[in-house]
């Protein structure tokens, strides 16, 4: 493969990569990716383990965001790492993967304020404050706008950081070779983050030192719990995702990963400008994050294969996740190596469902056959 990706000019894709523990083939990633497909109690599918095996190919397989508990669902068909039923449920998906030969981490996610009641045995969703976003949910009567939050008790913040640390731990259970911690897109980690979403008047908000207690605190536990070099963690500075803003983000990212690189994580994972959208939403120095961090750096949002090998070989990143490409095209590597068309994905079939639009993505030879 590395013989072809030279002569299309994306060979500085294809050199292999050491990301903490993490032996990577290849520097293309497949970005976590909701697809609400799990089965009842959250549990994963052997649909899901068809879907994550097609896509081995892949660096490296983030798989979707996934709840650390029940309060952290936010969305329907959303699987889960909080019960024994679906860390059996996930070993079957890592046992595929590993098969396949390849590599898989896992996104722990808990949504904070963007939910719904009728996902929550209708209790409130919880935030760091009773701010209610601006966004929407899917659940069983479809998209509808999420449920106002209530605010979380000081003394209710070690047990979600324990909770974070437990569901790391179930996550190598289940087979993963790791985890992200998701701290970005709107959801609760990033919602402590941001002065949009925090109005606190304890030691978890105010200045940006208090905001960065929680995500600081989460990240510390999950390190103690499986090792910094087999964690991730995804931020977004500057995304407007599910009604979140922050004043001035800037010094804020940069003392974060600061007080982030002592840790010895595997990677940082940012999303560069708005999510799924605008790379240049508004002005943010990337760079100035990147020489903060001693670590490998993957970058994400919109990349095509000819950016994503410039980064890289530029030095501007080590690692580039796709989403909606590797949602297309199941055998993405290859077909960026081979400088084949990419197929496009079908938007309504993103969000629920069966194998259509999910499992039935022909690879590279079989559309070559077709035609």
């Amino acid at each position: 493969m590395k013989h072809v990706a030279a002569e299309t000019g994306v060979a500085p894709l294809f050199e292999p990569l050491q990301a903490g523990a993490l032996a990577l083939p290849n520097r293309i990633v497949m970005a976590p990716l909701t697809r609400n497909r799990a089965g009842p109690g959250g549990v994963p599918t052997e649909l899901m383990a068809t879907y994550y095996r097609q896509r081995a190919r892949a660096g490296l397989i983030i798989a979707e965001a996934t709840q650390i508990r029940p309060d952290g669902q936010g969305y329907l068909d959303t699987p889960g790492i909080h019960s024994e039923a679906q860390v059996a449920g996930w070993r079957r998906v890592t046992d595929a993967v590993h098969t396949a030969g390849g590599r898989m981490v896992l996104q722990l996610w808990h949504v904070g304020r963007i939910s719904h009641t009728s996902l929550l045995g209708g209790h409130a969703p919880v935030a760091p404050s009773a701010i209610p976003a601006e966004a929407k949910t899917y659940t069983a009567e479809g998209f509808q706008p999420v449920s106002a939050p209530r605010a979380l008790e000081r003394d209710e913040i070690p047990g979600l950081v324990a909770d974070f640390a437990r569901a790391a731990e179930r996550a190598l259970d289940a087979g993963f070779d790791g985890v992200e911690i998701h701290a970005a897109n709107g959801y609760l980690l990033e919602q402590f983050l941001k002065d949009g979403a925090n109005r606190r008047d304890d030691d978890y908000g105010g200045s940006a030192e208090n905001r960065m207690r929680l995500p600081l605190a989460v990240t510390e536990a999950v390190t103690e719990a499986v090792g910094g070099d087999r964690v991730g963690i995804r931020i977004s500075p500057v995304t407007p995702a599910n009604g979140i803003d922050e004043t001035d983000p800037q010094p804020l990212y940069e003392a974060f990963i600061e007080r982030l690189s002592p840790l010895g994580l595997a990677y940082v994972h940012v999303i560069e400008g708005a999510t799924g959208g605008d790379r240049d939403y508004r002005p943010f120095d990337y760079a100035a994050l990147r020489r903060r961090f001693p670590g490998a750096w993957m970058v994400n949002n919109r990349y095509s294969p000819e950016m994503a090998a410039a980064a890289v070989a530029e030095g501007q990143a080590d690692l580039v996740a796709f989403g909606r490409s590797f949602i297309a095209n199941p055998d993405l590597p290859d077909r960026i190596a081979a400088g084949a068309p990419l197929q496009k994905a079908d938007s309504s079939t993103f969000y629920g469902g069966g194998a259509e639009g999910y499992t039935d993505y022909p690879f590279l030879k079989e559309a070559e056959a077709a035609q």
